[in-house]
């Protein structure tokens, strides 16, 4: 369920942008994000890097849009709002804070969460995020600068690295469980083998 609260915005963002204009889709996802960031500082939970940094992204590219270029492409604006995506998921990780660590320090229990392996998950599940933005980002170059490309091209780029992405964030933690169980294991049977 949570995951689905995460991604809610940029889904219907993305809905949106094929049926009205780009100015209302991202106002519309601007105001999601909000209010999952107001929904987790209701309910005591921590403002996430990944929810406040996507309502200025969209703010931002709908302010862009609207003051600056109002001839500005789907595709364009797409390219910016996953260039601005991409650029929260990659910051996040110099800062050395993944922006998963936030949602998954709100789910285990502060002993999975002392384990070493913890951390690099984080980063590991933050990565794969930060690749599908890559990709995201060059669909949307491809169909602004190939002629004659077909426009679902980028969108079948941006589902497939997006959906990848949640696969592997949800199919990662427990490969990491089952990994370090095993790892574990194998360290008791070897120091009861000496």
């Amino acid at each position: 369920m949570t995951l689905l609260l995460i991604l809610a915005p940029y889904g219907v963002y993305a809905a949106l942008l094929t049926m009205v204009s780009a100015t209302l889709s991202l106002a519309v996802a601007t105001g999601l994000c909000l209010a999952v960031v107001a929904l987790d500082m209701i309910n005591g939970r921590s403002v996430k890097i990944l929810g406040l940094g996507s309502a200025i992204v969209f703010a931002g590219v709908a302010a862009y849009l609207n003051l600056i270029d109002p001839s500005m492409s789907v595709s364009g604006v797409r390219l910016a709002v996953d260039c601005g995506i991409f650029a929260l998921s990659l910051g996040s990780m110099l800062l050395r804070v993944p922006f998963t660590l936030q949602y998954a320090l709100e789910k285990v229990p502060p002993e999975i969460a002392a384990i070493p392996g913890f951390m690099r998950a984080n980063y590991v599940i933050t990565g794969a995020w930060t690749l599908a933005a890559l990709l995201m980002m060059i669909g949307n170059l491809m169909t602004l600068y190939v002629p004659g490309l077909p426009y679902w091209t980028g969108l079948a780029i941006a589902f497939a690295a997006r959906n990848s992405a949640l696969y592997f964030t949800r199919w990662y933690p427990e490969y990491r469980r089952t990994k370090d169980m095993a790892a574990q294991s194998a360290a008791v049977m070897s120091g009861q083998d000496s």
